[in-house]
């Protein structure tokens, strides 16, 4: 579970990631009943993950954003968003803040 803000940044630790341990962005989102296309498609990433945000749909959750300050071999800007439904993270993703910049899975890179 991450019922605090420091379960949450021990959670990312665990998979890899240093972050700013002060999100740079809180907010509640809620989950379509139906997935629109751009959803689906990011859920595509989540199942590859062991997530499906299909089972929340209609739920409201919560979306935490943490500026990533080890992302390997760049200075550009990386962030790590995770999703919390009931204090269990149900999703996430490490993207970069440019625009059509990168977006992966939770886990640190293997190759870095």
């Amino acid at each position: 579970t991450v019922q605090s803000n420091e379960d949450r940044v021990a959670y990312l630790k665990s998979l890899g990631w240093e972050v700013d341990p002060e999100p740079v962005e809180t907010q509640e989102v809620r989950i379509p009943a139906e997935l629109p296309e751009v959803l689906q498609k990011y859920n595509e990433l989540q199942k590859s993950q062991g997530f499906d945000l299909n089972e929340f749909g209609g739920k409201t959750v919560k979306r935490y954003v943490y500026e990533v300050v080890n992302y390997p071999d760049t200075t550009d800007s990386y962030f790590a968003t995770i999703l919390v439904y009931q204090d269990a993270v149900i999703g996430g993703d490490v993207s970069a803040a440019a625009q059509n910049g990168l977006m992966q899975g939770l886990q640190y890179p293997n190759n870095a």
